[in-house]
């Protein structure tokens, strides 16, 4: 299915069967889909940790926004955008479940006590400027600060919700970094996603705002070279493009991207008025025509990115 034919039905709200006590069974649908570098290996990794569009029934009971709502976080359709990279030799991971359910771009215990009935355990992280923004992994608001809950959630409800996905997401993306690394004596992870318009004016370079912004975390993450080569492509392909404003990089760079050790992480996000319908949550023309030059990109960066290090 593609996005055009699959729009109205991006938004999967799972029917799961309660158990006696009112809760749900385990969680039945995969936590990720990897596809699997076809042919020779370029070493690199592609992830799409927020355009999964399953949203249990567990959500959606607690929840105090409707479908549509809740949707605004979603990072529509760039698991699409990407999906042709596994035939020129780049692995791609892409997360299922909806980032409001939980994100897995956050350490997995960035949790906010005051969403929670009871106490969080010492381990958990409820002092991170993600969580104070209301974006721990357990997401407190969505969209323009909507707040997403009507009630209070317990600490197994936030634990089940790591355990059953963030867990199994990241143990198969350090699993594939480490095997491409092992294999090509490097590996690069390119991180997408989408951002909404309104956050684009925050971009630096440009007062008109910007179609790309690329997060190396200020070069901490990823090659300043591997950066720049994937800077000059899409400014070729006249992309407006900036560096680490608004968004320099969230978890997954930081925590994956060690340059000194061979592993380069760079985050990248689309300007969502180039491809949707902000509104609707549909592509629009603009689909086509960037996913064409996204497939541009990776052949470049296929070819020649372990040339530029």
């Amino acid at each position: 299915m593609t996005a055009w034919d699959g729009a109205a039905e991006a938004a999967d709200v799972a029917a799961e069967t309660p158990r006696a006590d009112g809760r749900p069974d385990a969680l039945r649908a995969l936590p990720f889909t990897l596809h699997p570098a076809q042919g020779e290996s370029a070493g690199l990794v592609f992830a799409s940790p927020h355009s999964g569009r399953i949203y249990p029934a567990e959500l959606m009971a607690a929840a105090a926004l409707d479908a549509s709502a809740i949707r605004r976080s979603e990072d529509a359709f760039v698991d699409e955008l990407i999906g042709t990279a596994p035939a020129h030799g780049v692995a791609v991971l892409t997360a299922r479940y909806a980032r409001a359910f939980v994100d897995v771009n956050r350490e997995a215990y960035e949790l906010d006590q005051a969403m929670f009935e009871d106490e969080l355990p010492s381990f958990a992280r409820a002092r991170t400027a993600r969580v104070a923004a209301g974006l721990g992994s357990i997401a407190k608001i969505v969209g323009e600060g909507q707040e997403i809950y009507r009630r209070k959630l317990t600490f197994a409800e936030a634990r089940r919700r790591i355990e059953a996905v963030h867990r199994p997401y990241h143990d198969a993306l350090g699993a594939l970094i480490a095997d491409t690394r092992r294999r090509h004596g490097r590996a690069a992870l390119i991180d997408w996603h989408s951002m909404p318009s309104a956050a684009s004016n925050g971009a630096e370079r440009t007062q008109r705002g910007c179609d790309m912004v690329l997060g190396d975390r200020f070069g901490s993450a990823c090659a300043p070279d591997l950066t720049r080569l994937v800077e000059r492509e899409l400014e070729c392909m006249g992309y407006r493009v900036a560096r680490n404003a608004p968004y320099a990089g969230g978890y997954t760079t930081e925590f994956y991207g060690r340059p000194a050790e061979g592993v380069h992480a760079l985050q990248i996000e689309i300007n969502r008025a180039v491809y949707l319908d902000e509104a609707a949550l549909q592509p629009t023309a603009g689909f086509g025509r960037l996913k064409r030059n996204l497939e541009k990109l990776v052949k470049v960066l296929a070819r020649d990115w372990r040339r530029t290090l």
